[in-house]
């Protein structure tokens, strides 16, 4: 009998450690899977953008976000990575969280290199590199045809690099300050990405000015349309497909030492969830997304943008809503990005693809919208007395995810406009940047261009 009792032990043993190596295994196969999606948000960026341009800078518009995403992942590497292990409370690191970046992050240690006995890091890093990627493409959108390319790779880096990852180690991580403190939560990142990213591009855009001939002398504006629009359309949707590996990719998988099954998903804060929430969501913000944006205007452009506003309001909270209430949140993004896009035009800004109202102000809806809906919830695992999600905290946030995002976008603008570095000459500007600055044609073949394109 014991002999008996002893080999079931043992087949026990066994059944475990397996159970756990298929763990291992099949979470580092869930965030390798979530990085190629994510790819296809750029995919869809470069034409978005490309076909949101006229004629005479389309391929300079492709060259920006080409070059965005390259260097992201460089300098991800390099200091992006180590920026969120050290700063979780504040600007100043304490030596316990330096210390933790040490081990993590440290671009030439041992963890951060083909670690054969490692199935998490390379896959989780390389998750957190398309983020900051998506949050330079975002960006990339609003200032194009005017800005040059080296500042924009400076810009881009300041905020794919340093500004959004300093967000995220303190509102998207479980000993982030704004978490333990306020209760914050922003689980599919309206704040910590696409707020930090539409507000920087809203920085930058005040010092960069808007493009020639899109406003006249009595303040009123000129519409300068793309010269595709089926291209930037399509290039949407591509953005709405790569974002499911975007927001599946802040799911996580808990480890060791948890206080509830292993086998159920987590949000980056340790609270419970699972991927129906996802798919019953994300499916909610799309129709609600498009749906409020076609009830106040038929453009297809802003029907797509709606599309993306949808999932942006609902982003914050996918852990949390019931399916109705996501559309209803949808909605409301939907169908405000409209005049909120004209508000800000009628402040003489210009934003050629509306990333500010898209990505900033509707980032902003997404994250207030858990505050009101969702208060009492608890923002992180753990048993009594941890925190919990208030309207004041969310209202907090956001004021900190602005500042964030607007603060460094426009300082580190300002400085390149005093150098006279930001904007590219006039006459290049008039002549169009791919005649001017790009070594390649984008229609060779002479396709006939309408008057809106000179």
């Amino acid at each position: 009998m014991e002999e008996q009792l002893l080999e079931l032990a043992n087949k026990v043993a066994a059944l475990e450690s397996a159970t756990a190596a298929t763990n291992k295994v099949t979470a580092e196969m869930y965030y390798y899977l979530t990085i190629p999606l994510m790819v296809l948000i750029h995919a869809g960026f470069l034409a978005y953008e490309m076909g949101a341009s006229r004629m005479k800078n389309v391929l300079s518009s492709g060259v920006k976000n080409i070059l965005a995403f390259a260097f992201m992942i460089p300098t991800f590497y390099f200091f992006g990575w180590f920026v969120y292990w050290a700063f979780p409370n504040g600007l100043i690191p304490s030596a316990e969280n330096w210390q933790v970046a040490i081990d993590y992050a440290n671009p030439v240690g041992a963890v951060m290199g083909p670690n054969l006995a490692d199935n998490a890091t390379g896959v989780f890093w390389g998750a957190f590199t398309l983020f900051a990627c998506t949050t330079a493409s975002i960006f990339s959108g609003s200032v194009i045809e005017r800005i040059r390319v080296v500042p924009f790779t400076i810009l881009a880096i300041v905020l794919g690099s340093f500004a959004w990852v300093v967000a995220a180690a303190w509102g998207w991580n479980a000993g982030g300050w704004m978490v333990t403190s306020l209760g914050y939560h922003d689980f599919g990142a309206s704040g910590v990405v696409h707020m930090i990213a539409g507000f920087f591009a809203l920085g930058v855009l005040i010092n960069l000015g808007p493009r020639l001939g899109k406003f006249n002398a009595d303040g009123t504006a000129n519409n300068i349309s793309g010269h595709n629009m089926p291209f930037t359309a399509t290039g949407l949707m591509l953005i709405i497909v790569g974002f499911w590996g975007f927001l599946m990719a802040c799911a996580i998988f808990p480890g060791e030492g948890w206080s509830w099954s292993a086998t159920q998903y987590a949000s980056i804060y340790g609270t419970p969830m699972n991927l129906s929430a996802l798919s019953f969501n994300i499916l909610m913000g799309i129709g609600g997304g498009i749906i409020g944006a076609w009830m106040v205007t038929r453009d297809p452009f802003w029907m797509m943008s709606g599309c993306l506003a949808g999932i942006i309001s609902c982003a914050a909270g996918l852990d949390l809503w019931w399916p109705p209430l996501a559309f209803a949140v949808a909605f409301v993004g939907g169908a405000a990005l409209k005049p909120l896009a004209s508000m800000l035009e009628n402040m003489g800004i210009d934003d050629a693809v509306g990333a500010v109202t898209v990505h900033g102000t509707i980032g902003a809806w997404g994250v207030i919208a858990v505050g009101i809906f969702a208060s009492g919830y608890p923002a992180l695992s753990g048993d009594a007395g941890v925190a919990t999600i208030s309207f004041v905290g969310q209202l907090i946030g956001m004021i900190v995810m602005f500042l964030v995002g607007f603060v460094p976008g426009y300082v580190v603008s300002w400085i390149l406009n005093q150098l006279n570095f930001l904007r590219v000459d006039e006459e290049d500007e008039k002549a169009g940047l791919d005649p001017t600055k790009v070594p390649a044609q984008a229609y060779p073949e002479g396709i006939p261009s309408s008057p809106s394109n000179d």
